[in-house]
């Protein structure tokens, strides 16, 4: 079994942001051999054991400036890595990760990979 990456799926319109933030071709969401989940975005990371997963939920559409760009949650702890508004997949964790922006440890990661489905079935496994 090999390391199943799934990319992002870019919203052109917000092209000159993901410059800016050096989030490209090569970022998205990493299941390793090992057992782990590895999501980057540009210059940020973050890493945890799929052991740490609680559950996965599809959502979208949002409105563009909830789900585009590096984001916190108004609402709670949660990261956004987010390169289109129309659908992604919330990845709740049991223990938080370490925060990569913000003052708080990450609870959740919205992702808005190219195909969410396979990511929500490659965690569940």
């Amino acid at each position: 079994m090999s390391d199943r990456f799934f990319p992002y799926r870019f919203d052109s319109r917000w092209k000159a942001m993901f410059l800016a933030l050096r989030v490209g071709d090569n970022d998205g969401v990493t299941i390793t051999d090992d057992g782990r989940l590895v999501a980057t975005y540009g210059w940020v990371k973050i890493a945890t054991s799929i052991d740490n997963i609680d559950h996965t939920q599809i959502t979208g559409p949002h409105r563009w400036y909830t789900a585009v760009g590096l984001r916190l949650s108004f609402s709670d702890d949660g990261i956004t890595f987010g390169t289109n508004h129309q659908r992604g997949l919330c990845i709740e964790f049991i223990e938080k990760v370490p925060r990569v922006i913000g003052f708080k440890d990450h609870s959740a990661l919205w992702v808005s990979v190219a195909d969410p489905d396979a990511l929500a079935a490659a965690i569940s496994r």
